[in-house]
């Protein structure tokens, strides 16, 4: 199809538009803040880039692809994908594995050396050997989640000598530097093995609540979990539970429920445990702000003459097929 306007509503620099605009060359591109953005301007858009929000969606008239800048697929879009088949929805997925992976890495070497606690005691001018520590070599890592993100966390771990289990819906040839990839029935069996629980899961109705109170109980004495996915997949009070009774040894979680964490909650407080504000991806890191970019941008020349769309979304499935 003919692409006549390209409205962007993510945060793009000059040459990022001018990467859009080498797409559909004769497209005009129109960079509009949300804050700003008029029913006008959606209305004449054939494509959207950027999470449009919900209260635009009626003046959707002429779309024909919706890209989000999001890996994440909220339900409302999963709903406006379903009312109307012949608009092509597409997430950002593919383009925050190595920020978030890195995150990961990060948070788990800190809590594992101690560093949060060195850190802790500086600020009280304190001196004072913390003992023993964990590291990655030889320790079993399961991967919760073997996308983009969880794909790449699982190798970061295999440089450092870990043995990487990852776990998807359904089988699949392990990538390089996982040992096997099992499927999500095997949960429970692996729980108690695993050092390091890493968790990368979209929100469904089968990941919600998936770290109640029963599995952490499951898991090994001593060891970490990690949530970059959504905070609906952890039990909040069990967390804590495990943190305090030493089920776990730290835990790093840069999502939550809800966001933001309330100031009281007693999350706050554990000193084994590392909250971020939801920051591992979004576009701290350029890379990803250009992996979202160039993903919009073949999407968009696929629409104009034909191929594969990168990370399309399935609606029934809710993340990219």
């Amino acid at each position: 199809m003919d692409i006549n306007n390209i409205l962007v509503i993510m945060r793009a620099d000059e040459g990022q538009l001018d990467r859009l605009q080498a797409a559909a060359p004769g497209a005009r591109v129109i960079r509009q803040s949300v804050k700003t953005l008029t029913p006008e301007q959606v209305m004449e858009a054939d494509v959207v880039v950027g999470n449009l929000p919900e209260s635009f969606f009626p003046h959707l008239k002429k779309a024909r692809l919706l890209q989000l800048n999001t890996a994440g697929v909220a339900g409302h879009y999963l709903a406006l994908g379903a009312q109307r088949p012949d608009l092509v929805l597409c997430c950002a997925s593919g383009a925050y594995g190595v920020a978030i992976s890195e995150h990961m890495l990060g948070a788990l070497l800190m809590l594992m050396k101690r560093l949060h606690q060195y850190r802790d005691d500086q600020h009280q001018a304190l001196w004072e050997d913390r003992g023993d520590v964990a590291g990655l070599r030889g320790a079993q890592v399961l991967s919760v989640g073997m996308g983009d993100i969880g794909t790449q966390f699982a190798r970061l771990c295999a440089c450092f000598g870990a043995q990487v289990t990852g776990i998807r819906r359904r089988p699949a040839d392990p990538p390089e530097g996982v040992q096997r990839i099992a499927t999500m029935d095997e949960l429970d069996d692996l729980l108690p093995r695993a050092d390091v629980v890493a968790l990368s899961l979209p929100e469904t109705s089968d990941t919600i609540g998936l770290m109640d109170e029963r599995r952490f109980n499951l898991m090994k004495q001593g060891s970490y979990l990690l949530n970059v996915g959504r905070g609906s997949a952890v039990d909040q009070p069990a967390l804590l539970n495990a943190l305090r009774n030493g089920r776990l040894a730290g835990a790093s979680i840069d999502v939550t429920v809800p966001e933001p964490l309330p100031q009281g909650d007693p999350l706050w407080q554990e000193p084994n445990l590392l909250i971020t504000p939801h920051i591992s991806g979004q576009y701290h890191l350029r890379l990803t702000h250009d992996n979202i970019v160039d993903i919009a941008a073949h999407n968009i020349r696929v629409l104009q003459g034909g191929g594969d769309y990168r990370a399309r979304v399935d609606v029934k499935a809710g993340y990219r097929a």
